[in-house]
């Protein structure tokens, strides 16, 4: 008996190999898969129509709230030109291609600055089941240099065991906000250290993007120039057929209707969500 498949990913699927040598991807293609597959994260030009514009809206929309000096959690609702930049043709084939199944967009966050966010795995905020159907695509609304704190992350370690609390013996219990998240960055920063991980950081031009796995490593470097602005955005996606779990905080994500194709239909709202309270608008 052959075992094709398992329910995973593909690219981390024990049959990858042989997957990949028996598709009908072109040899290109076939790379690019690879590359993610070994490496966790791929950089793209998504080819996004008018960047700049797309760029101009959303800055514009976004800048109305002040806590866009930190980050802005699902303003897709109000400002058409997120979704529309969630929903760029190019990302949605390339997931698509990634994962062997229909992306869900099902967050976005928008960053007018460099976090300096310590490294840590999506995977400990949201998961799914089976693991690894999720990713994040990372968008820059200008240029990104290492002056303005720009991404980043450690090739290959979406490798690693999906680490969270309870490997250091901390239940959803023990917790009422975020208090023992310092001590999970800290953990994965002694991983880091311990495995002596390449740490990478992303230096690239206005409309370009980096798509990366789950359990991928990765943060924002330090803003050595404090006048500089870091505008980009991330979606993080879902994939059909996939359940969604949570690890710290619980997630609402634009859902499809039953049976549809289309992933541009209108958001269905979840009964999972960050907070009770009402979403904030760009003001």
């Amino acid at each position: 008996m052959e075992f094709h498949d398992v329910d995973v990913p593909w690219i981390d699927s024990l049959f990858f190999d042989r997957r990949l040598a028996q598709s009908n991807l072109d040899e290109s293609t076939r790379a690019m898969v690879k590359f993610y597959a070994d490496n966790g994260y791929l950089i793209i030009d998504p080819e996004i129509s008018d960047v700049d514009g797309v760029a101009q809206e959303i800055v514009g929309a976004c800048e109305q709230d002040p806590e866009y000096q930190q980050r802005l959690l699902d303003e897709w609702e109000w400002v058409p030109a997120i979704r529309r930049l969630a929903l760029t043709p190019k990302i949605l084939s390339t997931l698509r291609t990634l994962y062997g199944r229909d992306p869900i967009p099902m967050q976005t966050l928008n960053f007018g600055r460099g976090t300096q966010q310590r490294a840590h795995s999506d995977s400990v905020h949201f998961s799914s089941v089976p693991r690894g159907f999720m990713c994040g695509v990372w968008i820059a609304l200008e240029d990104i240099d290492e002056t303005n704190g720009p991404l980043e992350y450690y090739p290959g370690s979406h490798r690693l065991p999906y680490l969270d609390f309870s490997h250091l013996g901390i239940t959803g219990s023990d917790q009422r906000e975020h208090e023992f998240y310092p001590r999970y960055e800290q953990f994965i920063q002694s991983c880091i250290t311990e495995l002596s991980l390449e740490r990478r950081t992303l230096s690239i031009l206005q409309g370009q993007a980096i798509i990366w796995a789950a359990n991928l490593l990765h943060g924002g470097s330090p803003v050595t120039d404090p006048t500089r602005t870091r505008h980009s955005q991330v979606t993080h996606y879902f994939f059909r057929t996939a359940s969604t779990t949570t690890r710290i905080s619980q997630t609402r994500f634009w859902a499809r209707s039953s049976g549809s194709t289309n992933v541009t239909s209108a958001p269905v709202s979840l009964s999972l969500r960050y907070t009770t309270a009402a979403p904030r608008a760009c003001r």
